[in-house]
């Protein structure tokens, strides 16, 4: 029998974050765990009026590709995929895996490979999300591999992700609509400043938001949410920052890591463990050095890491720095293949200015 929480968490990904509507192309995207999140998914998007394609997204493929492909192969865009990113209406990722590490023993150099091959389709991705043509939303099962992951029982986890999504919820979308309204108000005070300093024990940084807009992101691209962002001027980082918490990528974990920034690029990078896979990825293109996002958990129903990056970014009282391409609707320059986020946290001692005004501090709005 289907856990009522996970029919809530399909009802809030068709009905409040992809909004279906009549005729639209809905592609589904589930990892092998994720199938009966995928079905019930379809269920209201089809009653919704969708027309559903459904596939598989499982990393095993990816592994074979990475181990026994070649440099032609890797680069190679599978033309569904194309299709998939040009022309269809609503595109819904359910992360849902066997294996967590399946990929961590790939060589790096081919993982940047296949990104610069796909840089041109991932820009399409980002342009189109950004104007409203592709409405797509990122999602995450609870499943054995990920319970693992965040050191969680199944049913501890399951219990951790649909209180995060509010599926829990008797009415979940009314939640959501209720902090949507409430980051607003941060949003609109932070209109129009041109430039943030962030000092805590981990971190010493100033950079210009003059002219990027903050976004809310309230469930509508990610499930779970509860976080505001924007995209810095491209040359206006400056200091230094420790992130505290480790940078997972591709099962990858990055721990220690500080960067050091000069004129808006990472001059001086160093991490404890896989520092060689930090600085091959920084090494990707010339926009892998430069920020292309700063944004500010507000989700404080999160307060434990799982070591998913799609709970992690939102945990009150944190704020995450993102190497690579920025956001067209922050009005970002910066191209890149890769956008990967590292959070340190702002508890013990954070503090952040807007344009010299204090409006942050120890992780909560003082606003």
């Amino acid at each position: 029998m289907t856990d009522p929480r996970m029919k809530n968490m399909a009802k809030i990904l068709v009905e409040y974050s992809t909004k279906v509507r009549k005729g639209d192309w809905v592609v589904i995207a589930a990892g092998p765990q994720a199938t009966e999140l995928a079905y019930e998914t379809a269920l209201f998007a089809t009653k919704a009026g969708g027309n559903v394609t459904y596939l598989i997204r499982d990393h095993t493929f990816w592994e074979i590709l990475y181990k026994y492909g070649s440099d032609e192969q890797i680069q190679w865009i599978d033309p569904t995929f194309d299709l998939i990113i040009r022309k269809a209406d609503v595109f819904i990722q359910m992360v849902g895996p066997d294996n967590t590490r399946i990929l961590s023993g790939v060589d790096p150099a081919k993982q940047s490979l296949n990104a610069q091959a796909e840089r041109e389709i991932f820009e399409e991705y980002i342009r189109r999300g950004a104007s409203g043509e592709l409405r797509w939303n990122i999602t995450q099962i609870p499943c054995q591999a990920l319970a693992q992951e965040a050191d969680m029982s199944l049913s501890e986890f399951e219990d951790f992700v649909y209180a995060a999504t509010f599926a829990d919820q008797d009415d979940p979308i009314a939640h959501w609509q209720a902090l949507e309204k409430n980051q607003q108000c941060f949003v609109d005070w932070l209109a129009g400043k041109k430039e943030i300093k962030i000092k805590t024990p981990n971190a010493d940084l100033s950079i210009s938001i003059e002219g990027r807009p903050f976004m809310n992101s309230t469930g509508t691209v990610n499930l779970p949410s509860g976080e505001i962002f924007t995209s810095p001027v491209e040359d206006s980082a400056n200091g230094w920052v420790e992130f505290t918490y480790p940078a997972i990528d591709h099962g990858r974990e990055v721990e220690g890591v500080r960067l050091e920034f000069e004129h808006g690029k990472v001059v001086h990078s160093s991490a404890k463990k896989n520092e060689e896979y930090l600085n091959k990825m920084l090494d990707v293109d010339e926009g892998a050095r430069i920020l292309g996002e700063l944004g500010i958990g507000t989700n404080y129903g999160i307060q434990r890491f799982t070591k998913s990056i799609l709970f992690d970014e939102k945990i009150g009282g944190t704020f995450h720095l993102a190497l690579g391409f920025g956001f067209p609707e922050c009005n970002s320059k910066n191209i890149s293949s890769i956008h990967w986020d590292l959070i340190s946290d702002a508890r013990n001692g954070g503090r952040m200015w807007a344009d010299g005004i204090l409006f942050y501090q120890d992780g909560k709005f003082v606003i």
